[in-house]
């Protein structure tokens, strides 16, 4: 059998690219009615993010080797539906596109869903998106009275499984690589919870958005939103799903007065809280603890505010050099990582080896049955046609041993001639011959 994966990513090809070879819904659905049109594999699972489109094809009539003139040609047919059904020029497509075969194809998915292979090293969105991915597969076979082949299944199974040890047995994910989450994990370093703290986020972008994010999962109740346009603020409320109070950049200074953390990014040219302004709020406030976060550029926040009483000030060079720091911390959680995934993948294909080994014995025995059924019948034909009975059960032993040694005899030329010597070894230690 083999397991084909085909695939383009932030690291072979341009956003434009990658844009053009995206799987939509429609899309999908119909590559995956055309490859089983095309019996261009029994199974395949398409991964389609923003960063890469990728599918792993199983195909068990295709030989495993790679330079057999068979594989050669299935990949090749593969890239061409890949290029016709996205419309797009070969030869631009081709020098983008990278094929992973067996054990290297296992191997990448592992490293993808475990976040090796992410634009930010250790990201856990795209493990996410492979189940997704292999969910969308099993409904669209499921919906036709198919199922996924056992070993393609089998090999996500696997491919899950890894990722959740990665995860438990390194620290690949436990730190900030990102300036919204960075910007929060400063925080919660500073001040125990968030249930009762206070806090006030100017902009509304695509920044803010994600710092709004992380600062509910951990489970701030009390969120001031500041921005210049009010139905931008409302928007990210209501795509956030919680209440939240919504200020205008004139009013910055009531949401001051009362916010225990202030985290900044908007694209103003001009600063948006001075000095003075936060001086007034630590007045109010009497001089609680205030964590201010700039992280626009150029700034929103005086860098003087941080000289005040009980006011902690942070830019965003301060946040780059938190998360310099803590992607040095998941390359190091990284090798570990690979080492995991190696020995992950090495075991699915002892399973892959046994379970072939198994399933030749059974074809093994049915043939051998038939065979033997096959005679019987003969032999019980001829014995009813009055033939002498010792010359009957000479020609069915006679022709059963030939027929059951056939097959054998064919394997342990093919083995010599190919200089299997283990193989050979292993054959005659089973027949407790000399070597």
């Amino acid at each position: 059998m083999t397991i084909l994966a085909l695939g383009i990513n932030h690291k072979t090809a341009s956003v434009g690219l990658r844009e053009k070879v995206a799987f939509v819904e429609a899309k999908r659905r119909q590559a995956f009615e055309q490859i089983t049109q095309h019996q261009l594999a029994e199974s395949v699972v398409i991964l389609s993010t923003c960063n890469r489109t990728e599918l792993y094809f199983h195909q068990p009539d295709v030989p495993p080797q790679e330079d057999h003139p068979d594989n050669l040609a299935w990949r090749e047919q593969c890239f061409q539906w890949f290029a016709e059904i996205h419309q797009l020029d070969q030869t631009e497509l081709r020098q983008c596109l990278y094929f992973k075969q067996n054990m290297a194809a296992a191997q990448h998915l592992m490293r993808v869903a475990c976040g090796l292979d992410s634009l930010i090293l250790g990201e856990p969105q795209i493990l996410g998106q492979v189940k997704q991915a292999y969910q969308d597969s099993e409904q669209f076979y499921h919906a036709h009275g198919k199922s996924i082949s056992t070993n393609l299944s089998r090999l996500f199974q696997k491919t899950f499984s890894t990722a959740k040890r990665v995860r438990s047995e390194t620290e690949i994910g436990s730190s900030a690589v990102s300036v919204a989450y960075a910007a929060c994990g400063l925080a919660r370093q500073i001040f125990d919870n968030f249930h009762n703290l206070r806090f006030l986020l100017v902009g509304a972008g695509e920044t803010i958005e994600l710092v709004a994010r992380y600062l509910i999962q951990h489970g701030a109740k009390n969120i001031m939103v500041a921005n210049r346009t009010h139905i931008r603020a409302e928007m990210l409320a209501e795509q956030l799903g919680v209440p939240m109070q919504i200020l205008s950049l004139s009013a910055l200074q009531l949401g001051l007065n009362q916010a225990d953390v202030v985290i900044s990014s908007t694209g103003s040219p001009d600063l948006l809280i001075s000095k003075e302004m936060v001086e007034i709020a630590q007045k109010q406030r009497r001089f609680d603890p205030m964590l201010l976060i700039d992280i626009a550029v150029p700034r929103d926040i005086d860098e003087k505010a941080g000289e005040l009483d009980s006011v902690y000030a942070y830019s965003v060079d301060d946040l780059q050099n938190i998360i310099q720091q803590n992607l040095a911390q998941r390359q190091q959680a990284a090798e570990n990582a690979e080492k995991i995934v190696l020995e992950e993948c090495q075991d699915f294909f002892t399973w892959l080896k046994q379970q072939q080994s198994s399933n030749l014995i059974k074809h093994y025995r049915h043939t051998a049955e038939s065979i033997r059924l096959e005679l019987l019948e003969k032999a019980l034909h001829a014995l009813q046609q009055g033939q002498e009975g010792e010359k009957v059960l000479n020609e069915l032993s006679y022709k059963l041993t030939n027929q059951l040694l056939h097959a054998p005899t064919q394997a342990l030329q093919a083995m010599a001639k190919a200089g299997n010597v283990k193989g050979l070894q292993s054959f005659s230690h089973a027949l407790k011959l000399e070597e």
